[in-house]
């Protein structure tokens, strides 16, 4: 019998059904730039924005989660709290930097990005797999770096027809949010560490 449960982790992007802002468009990567330094100071060293030393405040709680699951089989809320917030603060700046939006993203907002992570029973995570995970998604790691290189062309196409158009082609839209719900369930797997389901290799 398939299995018809979702996956604990979802995404959901309103398709802009209106003119897009032209202007804001065409100097996106320009606009984008103080949302995306308070993203940088906020997501704490180790990640590929960082550069050594840069003074920041946080980051995503991986280690440390898998420690606390690993001895006492405990996933403290607030260290889940902080991690759904910043998934989500990232994927707001994701989708304005794709043009999926030109909403400017919000530090705190929902916005019209929509994750939903479940918060797990730690009672029921096998207590070792945070150890392997990173290393069983490796071969999601390998088709999403081919479909980002896909998704990237398809902003680039994008960005040429809001400009003409005032339109995101709907097609684009849904296959580069397709990608990036993909990198959300393997995130959710691997380095959230909310489940032990093995992600589907699905854009759906």
């Amino acid at each position: 019998m398939q299995n018809t449960t979702p996956y604990p982790a979802t995404l959901s992007i309103d398709y802009p059904d209106r003119p897009l802002n032209r202007m804001t468009t065409f100097f996106r990567p320009f606009i984008a730039i103080p949302i995306v330094i308070i993203l940088v100071l906020v997501s704490g060293p180790g990640t590929p924005n960082n550069f050594p030393y840069f003074p920041s405040c946080g980051g995503m709680v991986f280690a440390a989660t898998a420690l606390m699951l690993l001895f006492r089989q405990k996933y403290p809320r607030w260290w889940f709290d902080w991690n759904v917030a910043l998934m989500n603060f990232s994927m707001r700046v994701s989708s304005y930097l794709l043009l999926l939006t030109d909403a400017y993203p919000s530090t705190d907002e929902e916005q019209g990005v929509h994750i939903a992570i479940a918060y797990p029973d730690a009672k029921n995570l096998s207590p070792g797999m945070p150890l392997v995970k990173w290393f069983l998604a490796i071969p999601h790691y390998i088709v999403l770096s081919v479909l980002m290189v896909a998704a990237m062309f398809c902003v680039l196409i994008a960005w040429f027809a809001i400009l003409f158009t005032g339109r995101y082609p709907r097609s684009l839209f849904d296959f580069v949010v397709g990608v990036y719900r993909w990198w959300l369930r393997v995130a959710a797997y691997a380095f959230l560490l909310v489940t032990d389901i093995y992600p589907p290799f699905s854009l759906g």
